[in-house]
């Protein structure tokens, strides 16, 4: 087994939580060695872009990559690609040795950025070829590879990832119908409003949507895929189909480490897991509510680039010595063919809705409130209804219901201070 030297911080996970952490303990003047970890054979790249401009042939994987392999020689960090890692023992003092694919990678501090997986639907026939999904550059390479050859593409799931994927197929010229187990798309992220304009926008292009959908198996025939198979005996013709149903925490080392794990790893408002020194950042991180004023016990796990690159700008903080809580307003955006949605704070508790809509131009936007205050807002090709919320909300401002429905107001202009309890 082949032994490194010890590096002063070791990341494991070459996402982007994991490139930012990097990058922002160089920015903190931190001078120790450190080692990015990554599992895949890939240097660091965006994922956003797979599900869409990628998939389509728009921009090529060079265009993905988030640094020169220049920029990781000249700061002293030590990119490692292709290994996984299967074993850690730690000390209490936080060093310790990580092991994988037949080497050793000794450490002062530890870092777990190691994000998500597809999780899997298990159906008969899910071994067919042509039962993919896409979250890594190694799915959305396959998919590609397959799409010349395929005329009907089914995908499962309709959120953000399924909901893009389909919209890049559709504008590839493929017969698309997406399957959402549950009475409405984008179930998790949007509210009602939001979800039924998305509904009748897809629809109206073409793409066929089924809801409340209950899939019994994937048929084929010599091991290739031609369909799925509905409870009801409906075959819906597919040569491809995606699966994107949401994601598993990848909390397997922290269980081995002996965190607390609660719908990922449970980490304080420095980033800092339950035994006081090992880090956990992104996709995988239960953390305290960020919003300024949440109680203090609600806790989520956010899925974003905006949180990836926040959370690790925090963590380098706590690594180097100069902690600093994590409070912000968390944003998201996801773009669906000529649809791109904002989405700015988060719906919990809301009990009102106004809504701000223009047909001709496609712009539609909910603002969610919690009493009188304005705690979220969905926006659709509207950047100034997402920028003014998101700006308000930092501000600890209000946008006051019963003048944000008048669209002719710009809700910039409408933003008042506030003592505002969220």
């Amino acid at each position: 087994m082949n032994t490194s030297a010890e590096t002063g911080i070791l990341i494991i996970g070459a996402n982007q939580s994991g490139v930012q952490l990097a990058i922002s303990l160089r920015a903190t003047g931190f001078t120790e060695s450190i080692t990015l970890l990554g599992e895949e054979d890939h240097r660091p790249y965006q994922r956003p872009a797979l599900s869409k401009e990628f998939l389509q042939d728009k921009i090529d994987k060079e265009r993905l990559i988030f640094r020169s392999n220049e920029y990781w020689e000249e700061n002293n960090i030590r990119l490692v690609k292709g290994v996984r890692i299967e074993r850690i023992e730690k000390n209490d003092d936080g060093s310790g040795v990580a092991y994988g694919a037949g080497q050793e990678f000794a450490f002062r501090r530890l870092a777990l950025a190691v994000g998500a997986r597809p999780r899997h639907l298990d159906l008969p026939g899910a071994t067919l070829e042509g039962v993919t999904y896409l979250r890594n550059a190694d799915d959305a390479l396959a998919l590609k590879a397959m799409i010349g050859s395929v005329t009907d593409a089914v995908v499962v799931g309709g959120g953000f990832i399924g909901l893009e994927a389909a919209c890049s197929l559709h504008d590839l010229g493929k017969n698309v119908t997406v399957l959402e187990y549950g009475p409405r798309l984008i179930g998790r992220a949007v509210g009602e409003e939001t979800a039924a304009f998305f509904l009748e926008q897809h629809r109206s292009r073409g793409v066929n949507i089924v809801l409340d959908a209950r899939m019994k198996q994937f048929v084929g025939k010599d091991g290739k895929l031609s369909g799925i198979e509905l409870e009801d005996g409906t075959v819906i013709p597919a040569q491809l189909v995606i699966v994107g149903i949401g994601v598993i925490p990848n909390t397997e080392l922290a269980a081995v480490l002996g965190l607390d794990i609660n719908n990922g790893i449970v980490v304080d408002k420095h980033a800092v897991a339950s035994d006081g020194t090992t880090i956990a950042i992104g996709d995988v991180a239960n953390i305290p509510n960020p919003i300024p004023g949440s109680p203090a016990d609600e806790r989520i796990r956010l899925e974003s680039v905006n949180n990836a690159i926040e959370h690790a700008k925090i963590a380098a903080y706590s690594l180097v010595g100069q902690p600093e809580a994590y409070a912000g307003i968390p944003w998201f955006w996801s773009n669906q063919g000529d649809l791109k949605l904002q989405i700015a704070g988060l719906t919990l508790g809301y009990d009102s809705t106004v809504i701000r809509q223009d047909p001709e131009k496609k712009k539609f936007s909910v603002l969610y409130y919690r009493g009188d205050n304005i705690i979220a807002a969905d926006c659709v090709n509207a950047p100034l209804d997402f920028m003014a919320v998101r700006s308000a909300l930092s501000r600890n401002q209000n946008i006051p219901a019963d003048l944000a429905a008048d669209i002719s107001q710009p809700l910039k202009k409408l933003a008042v201070d506030l003592e505002v309890t969220r």
